[in-house]
Formats: structure tokens, sequence, C-alpha cells
């Protein structure tokens, strides 16, 4: 561990809002005081790069945030080494699987050899409902790979030993934003709710029908329910894209509903810890908002109306107690959550919580649930020179799919960047810069209107 009079120094490189959210939360948990950390932000360049406006919604905030290629990161990881200036203690990779992959690849190329080089940290930003094996491959070779719960600890090792991989980077820990800091108790409403927060997500579910028919539902219970306020939670603008592809927004969908939303219904954005400050009743097909709803003890429906499905993601939620319809909903169900689930998910006592047992970890009778990987980042970083990155795969166990996921990020097959990947100069002029940044801005809503306009005609088109 870094000396005790100088902060712990950590890169944080993320691809869209939510993960920036986990992997800045997630450093300042890491480390052995909250404060004592200074935080370098990377925002990986792509399509879901965020927006300022998102970022600012997000409320997580860094020393330093930079846009980059993998490439680039890879760059400025070697010469903050070389130079000798602040070279990083933790890099903490908040990525898709594929890029987490790129990177570990690109480190093991800097440093073949055991090094002074930093602990790489890795992690999934909520519900893991699909592609388990894939994603978790894909996250194989850093120091930590972190896991949200025990249920999810015990899956992640399942998959590393059945294919005869190293498991012990697996860390049990919980989602970063459970519970925050200054976070409002929640006071149970009996039989009267006055705020119900309906939490959609970007690509679940996908098709038009589907999601027409949750906002109708909505809609309805407002008018079913007058005197509840009936909050449609967005999590980006049109234009903007998150974690998923959002090729429906709800409020295109919102101005095509027949009769339009009544009085007490209305489309919100804004950091979903301050909504649930003030939700009596948060529902949701999937979303990881159901998990920081119910760790805050307030009643939680995950929605069943279109089936309870692996492609939904709701299928996570078996046990949990929450399953229910809008048409159950209607008729004044409040979910109860069960508390063996609960705890299998690392979720905390909400009674607790409630009773004022809650420590400055914003955890439940004052457990802190990162005790155990700051402890192991500490033996990581006070053991000396770290061993190479050790990735599952490799060209030989995956020579027909490593290749490729290396090249999306510029990459040769040797984890080495290919020619013109990362120039030398990639600062440039301040009118070259500028220049550089309307083109990519121009590039990219290009895509957005390709993702959210072009493309749905041209599957309609297809369907005749």
């Amino acid at each position: 561990m870094p000396a005790s009079n100088r902060a712990l120094r950590v890169a944080v490189l993320a691809d869209s809002d939510t993960r920036w959210k986990w992997g800045a939360l997630t450093a300042r948990r890491l480390a052995p005081e909250p404060d004592s950390v200074h935080l370098t932000g990377y925002l990986l360049r792509g399509r879901a790069t965020p927006t300022a406006r998102q970022l600012g919604e997000v409320g997580v905030t860094a020393d330093r945030l930079t846009e980059v290629t993998c490439a680039r990161f890879l760059a400025e990881l070697l010469a903050a080494e070389r130079e000798s200036r602040n070279p990083y203690d933790v890099v903490v990779l908040a990525l898709v699987g594929g890029a987490v992959q790129a990177v570990l690849h690109g480190a093991r190329a800097l440093w073949p050899e055991p090094a002074a080089r930093p602990a790489f940290v890795t992690g999934y930003v909520g519900v893991v409902y699909e592609k388990l094996a894939d994603g978790l491959l894909l996250r194989h070779g850093a120091d930590l790979v972190l896991a949200n719960s025990r249920h999810d600890a015990g899956r992640f090792r399942a998959v590393y030993e059945g294919v005869g991989a190293e498991a012990g980077a697996v860390v049990e820990t919980a989602l970063p934003f459970l519970a925050p800091a200054g976070a409002k108790p929640y006071e149970p409403v009996g039989a009267t709710v006055h705020r119900v927060v309906f939490a959609v997500q970007p690509s679940v579910p996908d098709t038009r029908a589907d999601r027409a028919y949750l906002l109708r539902r909505a809609a309805e219970h407002a008018r079913l329910h007058p005197g509840r306020e009936v909050l449609i939670k967005l999590r980006s603008r049109p234009g903007e894209h998150t974690t998923h592809l959002e090729e429906l927004p709800y409020q295109r969908l919102a101005e095509r509903l027949p009769g339009g939303l009544p009085s007490n219904c209305r489309l919100v954005y804004g950091n979903m810890g301050e909504v649930l400050d003030t939700t009596d009743l948060l529902v949701t097909v999937s979303s990881t908002a159901a998990l920081e709803s119910l760790h805050r003890g307030i009643p939680t429906a995950v929605l069943t109306d279109l089936g309870v499905r692996e492609t939904l993601g709701n299928h996570h939620f078996l046990g949990s107690g929450c399953m229910a319809s809008w048409t159950q909903l209607d008729a004044g169900l409040l979910p109860k959550a069960d508390p063996d689930w609960l705890a299998a998910q690392g979720v905390g006592t909400p009674a607790a919580e409630r009773a004022g047992a809650v420590g400055p970890t914003g955890q439940a009778g004052g457990h802190d649930p990162y005790t155990t990987a700051r402890a192991r980042l500490a033996e990581l970083l006070g053991a000396g020179p770290l061993p190479a990155v050790a990735p599952y795969y490799t060209q030989d166990t995956a020579p027909g799919y490593l290749p490729g996921i290396l090249s999306r990020h510029h990459l040769g097959p040797d984890g080495h960047p290919l020619p013109g990947a990362a120039p030398a100069d990639p600062g440039g002029s301040r009118l070259r810069r500028r220049l550089r940044a309307h083109l990519r801005e121009a590039a990219r809503g290009a895509y957005r209107h390709g993702v959210q306009r072009v493309a749905p005609v041209i599957r309609r088109l297809g369907e005749l």
C-alpha cells in the first residue's frame, strides 16, 4: 500500500456514464479513507462516451478527466511510469468485457516481467443476468475481480474454476452506490403511496410494442390513482447513449401515447439516489435501481407483465418476493422483499437501516463490504513487483477469438498498439484538438441518428 502520508493514486477508465459512476465510487471505496484518493478519470472513446450533462447527473468528479482511446490510455500508463510523474497505484477498468481484455493484454505487453506496475481492478456495474461466462472470462487477468454479492462471488469462481483458470482474484464486495452517505432513510408508508417511480432501461424490453405497453400501463396507473405521482425515470436524453443502446427512447413513445400522459405522470431525469429519496414504490423490469431501492427498504416491484425471461433479466429476482404485474400494483399490492434473498445479494437489511444502525460506510450495522477488497489491495501494493498480467484468453487458449477483440481496440495479437494507434503527439495545436473534437461529435451524432431513426425504419421495411 502506498505510504500513509500520501493519497492512493487511482486511474479509472470508463466507457459510459453508469460505468464511470461505478468505477469512480469503487475507487473511493478501495482507498483506506474516502478522501485519500487522487482520482484521474479517462473516458474510453466510443459510441457511449458520456456527455457533459450525463457526467453532471452522475455527480461523481475526478481531479482530471480525459477522453482517450485504448492505445492512448496504455501510452499514458507507460509515460506516467517512465517519467516518474506520479505513476498510478491502481487502475479501475469500468468497461465492457472486450475492452477490459484489451487493456489487460496491453498491460501484459507493457510489463511482460514482474514489475512495479499498477494493480488492475474490474467488475460489474449492476445485475449480471446475461453472458456470464463470456463477460467473466474477458475480465480474467485483473488482479481483483469484484463481485457485488455472495451470490455473484460463487458464480464467478465457478466459471473460472470450470475452465481451469485461477479464481483467486474474485473478491466479494457490494455495489458502491448502495445507501450512499447522507441518503434519506425510508419511512414506511403503509397503504398510502404518494410517489411511484418507474425506472426504465435503455434496451429492456427491446421492442416498440413492449416499451409502449409499459409506458401505457404506467400512465393508466396514474389515472387509476390520482393521489399518486408517477414518475418515468429516464436514463438519457434522445441522442445520448449509456451502457446499452436505446433505439426506442421513451420520450418518443410518450409523444405518441394516445391521450398523452396524465397530469400526475411525467418524465424525469436526475441522479437515481436523489430520486429514491422521495420514492414510495419503485417499479422496473430488471434495473439495478431495484437493488438500490431494496437496500433502502423501499417497496420494489419487478414486473412480470412481459413474462419472466432471461432476455429481460427479471429472472435474476426469482425468490426476491418482488415479482408483480402492473395489474397487481393497480390493485394496491406493495411487494415485500425476502430477507434471505436480500442477504445473498449483498443488499442491506431495511429494518437495521431504519433503526439507524448504519455505519459510516452506508451499510447496515456499520458493516463495510469493501474491507476484504482493501486488504487484498494492500497486500498487492505492499508485496513489491507484481507478476505479469495473466489473462485466461491467450493465443493458445482462444486463437480464433482473442485477435478480433484486440484488433477492435487497435492492438495487435501481442497486445502492442498497431501502427498509428497511439500517436506520439496526442495533443497537437489547440485548433487541431478542437477540430478533432467537433469531428468526433459529428460522427457520434450521425451514429446515434442512424441507431434511433434509420435502423428502426429499415427493420420495419424488412418485415413487410
